[in-house]
């Protein structure tokens, strides 16, 4: 391996703002510790979570880098103590909780999964986030198994776009909620069962007439607020209900005793602060039970937009507009 720079190119914005903040700058390469590594980062995720931290609204966790970024795929350049199973020079991916937007960055090697021939590095640094995010929760939390059929908001989002493939793949049937009929028909070409306009139709009743009155599943659930009693009113007996974000609040008025009626599971979960053990044991899993998809080329993350690194500003931008169709990635021009 060739000698490592001290210095490379980051976005780490010293104040809160709008995407006028996202400006590159000079930053010291970091440099791994035990059981992680550095990656020559080739391209980077862009996910919610960036922007609420960009507006002052969702600090790093303690330890992590201010520099935002949860997901990276790249070049392995060097190894931390400890670190055994992957080697120098290896592609991988990797979930991270800080630094992505940077020409390296540190990775926990437990979260590392290796890049296969049937991905592009654009397309694996934008599997990380959304990846660990719908196994956890429509799978894991969530119970979801072949036949069921689950809701999902926010159908041609990141989140929504990959809990689309992947649940296909795993013989769900899936209704998303779109807000435009141009997104709606994205999300039906990308497999989804049913694809709903809330700006212009009920979702509760469409998911009803859906159902033939039965109910769905499992509601997975960004959106939150006055949104939660509409999806208890979709779930069918023995429901469960997913939150893992609140874009339009983070409170809500239920039914408890519709709740004991049907004996519903509300639950959710935040993926940034969990332990490295813990998302380590998700990347364990994945790479059982959903890598051979990625090796064989039938599970891919749908690309909305790239843009190098120096034009941060502009993809955020582009995915507070809300026009986006799946995700947004930089790249380092590596």
């Amino acid at each position: 391996m060739s000698a490592l720079p001290e210095k490379m190119i980051a976005i780490d914005p010293s104040e809160p703002g709008g995407p006028e903040v996202l400006r590159p700058v000079e930053r010291a390469v970091p440099q791994p510790g035990a059981g992680e590594v550095l990656v020559r980062v080739a391209a980077a995720g862009v996910n919610r979570p960036d922007i609420l931290q960009r507006r002052g609204l969702y600090p790093p966790p303690p330890g992590a880098p201010t520099i935002p970024g949860l997901e990276i795929a790249g070049e392995v350049v060097a190894l931390g103590e400890g670190v055994h199973e992957i080697q120098p020079g290896q592609a991988v991916c990797a979930l991270i909780a800080g630094g992505g937007y940077a020409e390296y960055a540190v990775a926990p090697a437990a979260q590392c999964l290796p890049v296969p021939h049937a991905l592009t590095m654009i397309e694996a640094a934008a599997l990380p986030e959304t990846l660990f995010t719908v196994w956890t929760n429509l799978f894991e939390r969530a119970y979801a198994v072949e036949g069921d059929v689950v809701l999902v908001h926010g159908g041609t989002s990141g989140i929504g776009t990959m809990a689309i493939t992947l649940g296909k793949l795993f013989g769900l049937r899936v209704i998303v909620t779109c807000g435009s009929d141009e997104k709606c028909a994205a999300a039906r070409e990308l497999g989804a069962d049913l694809a709903i306009n809330y700006q212009t139709q009920d979702f509760v009743a469409a998911v009803n007439e859906f159902t033939g009155g039965t109910g769905c599943t499992a509601v997975l659930d960004m959106v939150g607020g006055d949104y939660v009693p509409r999806n208890l009113q979709c779930l069918a007996p023995e429901g469960r209900h997913v939150s893992i974000a609140v874009q339009r609040g983070a409170t809500a008025e239920v039914n408890i005793a519709a709740v004991m009626m049907k004996r519903l599971v509300l639950t959710g979960s935040t993926l940034r602060a969990r332990s490295v053990e813990f998302k380590g044991l998700v990347a364990d899993e994945l790479v059982r039970s959903v890598w051979p998809f990625v090796e064989e080329g039938s599970l891919k993350p749908v690309i909305d937009a790239v843009f190098p690194l120096a034009e941060a500003a502009k993809a955020h931008a582009r995915m507070e507009a809300g026009e986006h169709v799946g995700k947004i990635v930089l790249t380092m021009g590596v």
